[in-house]
């Protein structure tokens, strides 16, 4: 049995043109895969063949662990501590091994084995098909639809294939096989059975490719795309940068007579694209980004990552765009929160705000209403403001003497101590399990408690929309944080602490 497959394997090798090691190699692992099946449990084996009599041993085999780190797997697993009784020298990852009786190749059947070892070797060529087309660097995939797979579409190229999934597709984009396909290539995933290459034609990588490969000076270095928002098959927007003062960014994705910018949107279903100068300073990027809408004024929120753009009444709709597309695109693009809105609007809002800061000024630092305006006026919106700012700014405000701003700055300090006092009080009501949620910080449990939240319970059962009126936080962020809160529900530990 044992010239049999030496016999076997020295064929197999010739046939497939694959290095009789590797051949020798898909034999051990078979040999090993049937040793496991006969012994049960998760445990480790190995076999070993004499390359030059076919004869082999099979050792079962414990992987060293930490003992911190406990056995996860008992059948193929043993703690340090235990591991260095019998073995003094092992360390953490090394192997113990036991010789055990070694499965008779006779069982698994000569045809058996064969069947394994030629898929052993498939995987192997798949893996070096694989691994010679990715050497070549390739960003997108350029090949022909091979087949249609559950709305997936698997798109061959040479013999590598690989899968553009519905969802990464283009809206109402429909392909039969045979037609030619280019796609962004995303990850490889060499657990996925048939096509290990997942692509997208719907990433704003992929565009950002294909403009790159238009535009050869983005390839150069003379011109740079800072960031791309899609809403795939229907409009995009990309952000250019100049590298060269001679270039004009604008013009030179877009070529002569709309050559560039129009192969792109060819190849992207018509999907039109606005190609914005990208700018450091945030407000002037989203002045760009918003085109072809004018903007009047923006207030920055640097603490919310937020903007206000205020525009005239005709430019509202274009601001905004159909379904909100223009000012979600433009949101995508800059990285900041956009809210647009007309200047009566913007007025009533800053008004609003100034309310809310007069009160406070006057409730907490018990003043009246005149010196309430005068900090408004000279740009405080804030308590920390008030105590904090170097006291020489204070002192240029020709309506204070220095007594005022100093007793200012005292009843500024004072408030902020008793409500940090206030709010760790409140932050004690708060149950130990919620407070240590992941994701919440003190603040945030502060304005929970205030609200009434005071155990996990309490949190995981708000709704999304409650969440945010309470802590500020944004849908994704309240959506995660109530997912999180209601883990346990689902984990079978419903004894958490209410108290």
């Amino acid at each position: 049995m044992n010239r049999e497959m030496l016999m076997l394997i020295d064929a197999i090798s010739r046939e497939k043109n694959v290095e009789r090691d590797v051949v020798l190699g898909a034999v051990e692992s078979a040999l090993a895969s049937a040793t496991k099946k006969l012994l049960g449990g998760e445990v480790d084996v190995r076999v070993s063949i004499d390359p030059d009599t076919g004869a082999y041993q099979t050792f079962r085999r414990w992987l060293v662990v930490p003992d911190e780190a406990g056995l996860q797997n008992p059948d193929a697993e043993e703690l340090y501590t235990d591991a260095v009784e019998d073995h003094p020298g092992i360390e953490v990852g090394q192997y113990i091994e036991k010789p055990i009786e070694s499965v008779p190749i006779g069982r698994i059947g000569a045809m058996a084995a064969k069947q394994v070892i030629l898929q052993r070797i498939r995987d192997a060529e798949r893996e070096m098909l694989l691994n010679d087309f990715m050497s070549r660097g390739d960003k997108i995939f350029v090949g022909t639809v091979k087949r249609v797979d559950k709305g997936d579409v698997i798109v061959e190229s040479g013999r590598v294939e690989g899968r553009l999934k519905r969802s990464e597709m283009i809206p109402k984009e429909n392909f039969r096989t045979g037609d030619r396909v280019r796609a962004m290539i995303m990850t490889v995933d060499l657990s996925l059975r048939g096509a290990p290459i997942l692509l997208s034609r719907a990433a704003p990588e992929f565009m950002i490719e294909l403009f790159r490969q238009e535009v050869p000076e983005i390839e150069q270095g003379l011109l740079e795309i800072k960031s791309c928002a899609r809403d795939p098959g229907s409009r995009a927007k990309i952000a250019v940068l100049s590298h060269d003062k001679r270039i004009d960014p604008i013009g030179t994705c877009v070529g002569v007579r709309g050559s560039r910018v129009n192969a792109v949107t060819n190849e992207l279903a018509g999907e039109r694209v606005d190609i914005v100068l990208w700018s450091d300073d945030p407000a002037q990027f989203v002045i760009g980004a918003l085109a072809p809408a004018n903007v009047q004024s923006i207030v920055v929120d640097e603490e919310r990552h937020a903007m206000d753009v205020v525009v005239d009444e005709e430019n509202l709709a274009i601001a905004i765009g159909r379904g909100g597309q223009n000012v979600r695109l433009a949101s995508d693009l800059t990285g900041w929160k956009i809210n647009i809105m007309t200047a009566d609007e913007s007025a009533q809002k800053q008004a609003e705000e100034a309310n809310a800061i007069r009160s406070l000024f006057m409730a907490k630092l018990d003043v009246d209403e005149e010196i309430a305006n005068i900090l408004i006026e000279e740009g405080f919106t804030s308590l920390e403001e008030v105590a904090y700012v170097p006291l020489q700014e204070m002192l240029e405000i020709e309506a204070f003497d220095e007594d005022t701003v100093n007793e200012l700055r005292a009843r500024a300090k004072d408030a902020l101590l008793t409500m940090e006092i206030a709010k760790e009080e409140s932050v004690e009501e708060v149950s130990q399990d919620l407070r240590d949620l992941e994701g919440l910080n003190v603040d945030l449990i502060a304005k929970l408690a205030d609200a009434g939240v005071h155990t996990l319970d309490d949190l995981a059962d708000l709704a999304v929309d409650e969440l945010t009126e309470i802590t500020g936080q944004t849908a994704e962020e309240a959506t995660a944080l109530i997912m999180k809160a209601r883990e346990h529900w689902f984990t079978g530990d419903d004894a958490k602490s209410q108290s």
